[in-house]
């Protein structure tokens, strides 16, 4: 089977979780045998595939995919959404409903995400598989937390962020409960904004620091899992949060939003906060960090949470989707 993956033209300038999640899928079902082409627009080879994967709904998304189609290819989509009140005005929701119906199958990353989908989409739940997150095992491998600290001259407690620099993911309040609190917050990641990051920065008073991306799966991302004493991810909504997920590995207490589909990915084994209720964040901030690191999170997530896993599910996705008796080409 030959599959092509296509996202929309801009996510690489600024990859984030959602890019992330792409290649790492790429990867997973290679190891399952199966051929996957990246979309290039130079070249386009529609007539080499048997299926298209699209990720994400973003606006535009439909001239592509409606082409798909029209050349009489199977497509699924991965809408990597999850709409709340406040941001159902800045999403195309006609588009999205289109795309959702155009398309063979949808592929949320969890159960909630198709819930919420079919509600507000009038979608099937049949037309669905649940392809979840993912985190590769070498984020479960031990490593010292030296490396990060020394490389940075970090000393004592420290909150951890790894995310995009925007305002979904919230930092502007976590600098603020941060500076409120006394420690040490780093923030790890590519700047979408860059006014955004000065009032973070502001917000953190001296307490906040911004190191920059890291190389995803690199030593120093590691480290910093390993170094941090609470890993913080607040962001308005998270389907989980990727970094929740390598940081969790890693061994670190988690904190996240509880808004999206985190509680389904971590239960009971991760502390939550209302991402606008600052009054919360920090009890719960402080009693994370003065309690010990507990193996349980880091087993679930490496027992259930893997590509593997991820990939497993996509096999059977394209597999259902393709046409009963269809030859994959060679």
């Amino acid at each position: 089977m030959r599959v092509l993956f296509n996202t929309y033209p801009v996510a690489f300038d600024c990859p984030g979780g959602g890019e992330i999640q792409l290649l790492k899928c790429r990867e997973a079902v290679r190891a399952f045998g199966i051929e996957v082409l990246l979309f290039d627009h130079w070249r386009p080879q529609l007539d080499r595939v048997d299926l298209v994967h699209y990720f994400s709904v973003q606006g535009g998304s439909m001239n592509f995919c409606a082409h798909v189609k029209r050349r009489g290819l199977p497509l699924v989509i991965s809408p990597v959404l999850w709409l709340t009140d406040e941001n159902r005005a800045h999403f195309p929701m006609t588009e999205i409903r289109d795309l959702l119906h155009l398309c063979d199958r949808v592929l949320p990353n969890s159960l909630a995400e198709r819930d919420q989908l079919c509600e507000a989409f009038g979608l099937a739940a049949g037309n669905f598989t649940v392809v979840p997150n993912g985190v590769d095992p070498a984020f479960g491998v031990p490593v010292t937390p030296d490396l990060f600290r020394s490389h940075f001259g970090i000393a004592g407690p420290l909150l951890l962020n790894v995310a995009n620099i925007e305002p979904r993911k919230n930092q502007h309040r976590l600098a603020r409960v941060a500076r409120q609190m006394r420690t040490t917050v780093v923030l790890v990641g590519h700047v979408r904004d860059s006014r955004y990051l000065a009032h973070c920065l502001d917000e953190g008073g001296g307490f906040l620091r911004h190191v920059g991306p890291l190389e995803h799966e690199g030593p120093l991302l590691k480290s910093a899992y390993a170094a941090c004493n609470v890993f913080v991810l607040p962001s308005l909504l998270e389907t989980p949060g990727l970094a929740a997920l390598e940081a969790a590995a890693q061994g670190a207490p988690v904190v996240v939003t509880g808004v999206g589909s985190t509680r389904e990915y971590f239960g009971d084994l991760a502390s939550y906060v209302d991402p606008t209720d600052e009054s919360q964040w920090r009890a719960v901030l402080e009693t994370s960090l003065a309690a010990p690191r507990d193996d349980r999170l880091r087993r679930h997530v490496l027992d259930h949470y893997t590509w593997s896993a991820a990939g497993d599910a996509l096999v059977e996705a394209y597999r259902h989707t393709l046409p009963q008796g269809a030859s994959t080409r060679s």
